[in-house]
């Protein structure tokens, strides 16, 4: 069987089940410097550039900078940087399968062997971007020389490109860059430029390079959130391999949906011409809204979900969803009282659209999703994800948030340790133990030795250091989680969910109706 190159495709392009690139695309110039060769830069901002130049709107291609050891880039170069994409998931209630060969990436090069290339591409008139993603650990400061062939870190090398295109240009305005970072930290492109400017510093550069660095370049925070499992397994693979009638080194799967929030003004617009192509980006002057849509709603949901479905019996977040009870709880609590108390102001449709996206997510069958996974760093999660909501909700409404109440309870039932083995604590779901992944399970272990059910409770809501603030105080909140937490105990989680719904019986309906 043939691998995918240019060569092939003039063959593929009448394969009935692939978007295949036209020839001229490969005469495009180099508009973006990339560094990194991962999933999510190829699943996300390089399908999005490609989407783009395939609607002929940015027309530009990307080179990639190959910043580690690891892996290696010979795939790229035997397939003349193409890859295969293959979409799969829920948009709109409608089940999407799409598979692209993507074209953006047009060579990518070793910081380690070709490090004066990549300085080379720093005299590229074309050249309007540049991207990154190092993961959150290669966004840190650390004392680097950018004489060095190649210097030590991202912000290092960053740097040195910025200096080499600087004496390039003579430090003309015209020649400054969109840079945007894609590592997933806040303000990610605010502390990308603070270090970069101090890196400057210890290099001793002119003073002209500030000036031209600070007002000619926009360092832009971004947030991505697009599930990317990257290369299948292997007879997924296979069956793709003789479906398309190649093979692909660099097959990746991904999920429909895709954010790319980029913070920026006009300027930064025109330049990211692409994002007129995909309605999953958005260029705004603050994408805080961005993330606390993503916070309150999808990881907020996860977090106030996972100890009740994994109690329930459910492994995986698509098997809850194929439950008609376990997926109303999970709809209602989203949409009925997450998405009405987001700490932020906006407008009211825009939790309402993005939780219903979130919904198609949960419910995509590609993705094998664990509760046990999500359960890590519980109580660390259920505090920043999910308290300031819970006293908005409170300021809005004045009353207890029954949905929230129930996933709260079924979180102190999962903090439930009832044996120890080292220094790891143990739940218990049908005789069988789980791993409680959490700081503060030894705390939760001396509670439940301690306290009654409704003094383990009231204790917890009122301890500070955990939620900093007393929950105690909320009308109602402290009793409806007794009740809840008593009578899982005492029925079973799965039971005392259904029990709940026997309570609420228009609830599901209304909420299998927007499922």
């Amino acid at each position: 069987m043939s691998h995918l190159s240019i060569n092939e495709l003039s063959r593929l392009r009448q394969h009935p089940n692939l978007v295949v690139p036209e020839a001229s695309i490969f005469d495009l110039p180099e508009k973006v410097l990339q560094f990194g060769t991962g999933v999510l830069l190829r699943g996300l901002p390089d399908y999005l550039i490609d989407k783009a130049n395939r609607q002929g709107v940015f027309n530009g291609r990307i080179v990639v900078v190959k910043s580690t050891d690891s892996g290696d880039s010979a795939a790229f170069d035997e397939q003349d940087g193409l890859y295969t994409l293959c979409v799969r998931g829920i948009e709109n209630n409608e089940l999407l399968e799409e598979n692209i060969i993507c074209s953006a990436i047009s060579r990518v090069l070793s910081a380690k062997s070709q490090w004066e290339t990549i300085l080379a591409c720093a005299k590229n008139p074309e050249l309007q971007i540049i991207l990154s993603n190092t993961t959150e650990v290669g966004i840190q400061l650390v004392q680097d020389d950018i004489s060095d062939t190649p210097p030590t870190s991202f912000p290092g090398k960053l740097l040195a490109f910025l200096y080499a295109r600087f004496k390039a240009f003579g430090g003309s305005q015209e020649s400054g860059l969109v840079i945007v970072p894609t590592e997933l930290i806040p303000d990610n492109g605010t502390k990308l430029e603070s270090i970069v400017i101090e890196l400057a510093h210890r290099n001793g550069l002119e003073s002209a390079f500030f000036d031209w660095l600070e007002n000619a370049n926009h360092f832009c925070n971004s947030l991505v959130d697009r599930i990317v499992p990257g290369k299948p397994d292997a007879d997924t693979c296979q069956a793709l391999y003789e479906e398309f009638g190649y093979e692909d080194k660099l097959l990746t799967l991904s999920e429909v949906f895709r954010l790319w929030a980029i913070e920026g003004d006009e300027h930064v617009k025109q330049v990211l011409s692409f994002a007129t192509t995909d309605d999953g980006i958005f260029i705004e002057p603050d994408i805080n809204l961005f993330r606390e849509l993503k916070l309150r709603l999808l990881n907020g949901t996860h977090t106030l979900s996972c100890g009740l479905a994994y109690l329930a019996g459910f492994d995986t977040v698509i098997s809850a969803m194929q439950d008609e009870v376990m997926a109303s709880f999970i709809g209602n609590l989203m949409l009925a009282e997450l998405g009405l108390a987001i700490p932020y102001p906006m407008d009211d449709k825009r939790p309402q659209r993005f939780g219903m996206q979130v919904i198609d997510r949960f419910r995509n069958p590609h993705l094998n999703h664990q509760w046990l996974s999500i359960t890590l760093n519980y109580t660390s999660k259920m505090k920043m994800r999910n308290v300031a909501t819970l006293l908005r909700y409170y300021e809005i409404f004045d009353c207890v948030p029954q949905y929230i109440s129930l996933g709260f309870a079924a979180y102190l039932y999962f903090m439930k340790p009832v044996a120890k083995e080292g220094f790891v604590y143990f739940g218990e779901r049908n005789g069988i133990p789980y791993p409680i992944q959490d700081e503060k399970a030894e705390y939760f272990y001396q509670k439940w030795q301690q306290y009654d059910t409704a003094e383990l409770v009231e204790k917890v809501l009122q301890d500070k250091t955990l939620w900093d603030t007393d929950l105690s105080l909320l009308p109602g909140f402290t009793q409806s989680i007794i009740d809840n937490l008593e009578n899982m105990l005492e029925n079973g989680v799965k039971q005392s969910l259904e029990s709940f719904f026997l309570r609420h019986p228009s609830q599901v309906a209304e909420t299998n109706e927007i499922l």
